[in-house]
């Protein structure tokens, strides 16, 4: 087990607008939250209003999904510009966004769109990822993506592109495993080999989510509880990088917060025994 580079957040959730006036009605065991950064880029209103009054009571992380730092269309600064003021209000304790693209010409597909794993793939998105990080002046984290289709001119696997930006770009994984598990069922992949091939000081966050099984393929939907093979990989997860930050993360078919803080337990509890049969 690797020195984390940010001291462990805890078990968190991703903030979301159903349970605003829950949480801040009582005191939830939740050690911090995952805002989604664009949800909070306009200058006021009540979403950023919501925001501040749960930064003074928890730790917050911002998550993007319009990064696009694998595209080939020069950087967005002006929503740099909007992330590095939203940073500087709430202070959150990382900033992040995925390892992919989401569009091009102008174009947001609103979909986190895969890479192609090569050489020449890593050079470019480490470049772009450098001066994200000089512009926000902070280091980042990417989060690796689930994916349905690859590219015949990728020359290397997953695991190692993702770890390959990562020391290239010298910025930090947000390790989804249920993405990794997705990917693996849809790709014939072993889950544990692409664990096993990513830096473990490189590892900041974990993501836990549920997805869709569609018989021959799964949907990573974010829609449903954490099912038990992204139970077990995250049991394989924890003995190999440690007491990461960890969160559940839901995005649609939002369940009460109660159900939520039960899945949260859940992942504290297996953090727990991992933990004690490593020592």
């Amino acid at each position: 087990m690797a020195e984390l580079l940010h001291p462990s957040l805890g078990f968190g959730l991703g903030l979301r607008p159903d349970h605003y006036e829950t949480i801040l009605a009582g005191r939830p065991a939740v050690d911090w939250f995952e805002a989604i950064t664009e949800n909070y880029l306009v200058p006021g209103g009540k979403p950023l209003h919501y925001l501040a009054r749960i930064r003074e009571r928890h730790p917050l992380v911002l998550h993007g999904v319009s990064l696009s730092i694998g595209s080939t269309a020069p950087l967005d600064r002006d929503y740099l510009s909007q992330v590095k003021v939203l940073a500087a209000r709430i202070e959150p304790a990382w900033v992040s966004d995925h390892l992919c693209w989401t569009g091009t010409a102008g174009t947001n597909t609103h979909d986190l769109l895969p890479m192609p794993y090569t050489d020449e793939a890593v050079r470019h998105v480490a470049a772009r990822v450098r001066t994200v990080q000089d512009v926000l002046g902070r280091r980042i984290l990417l989060e690796n993506v689930s994916s349905y289709v690859g590219f015949q001119a990728s020359t290397l696997t997953e695991w190692e592109f993702v770890a390959a930006v990562a020391e290239e770009a010298d910025c930090l994984v947000l390790l989804d495993v249920n993405n990794v598990y997705v990917s693996s069922v849809n790709h014939e992949i072993d889950a544990l080999t692409y664990l096993d091939a990513i830096p473990a000081q490189r590892v900041q966050q974990i993501h836990l989510a549920g997805h869709e099984n569609c018989g021959d393929y799964l949907i990573d939907t974010h829609g449903e509880p954490v099912p038990d093979p992204v139970w077990a990989l995250y049991t394989a997860a924890v003995r190999r990088f440690g007491a990461v930050t960890t969160m559940i993360e839901r995005d649609s078919n939002i369940p009460p917060l109660d159900a939520l803080l039960a899945e949260l337990d859940q992942a504290r509890r297996i953090a727990a025994r991992s933990l004690a049969r490593a020592a």
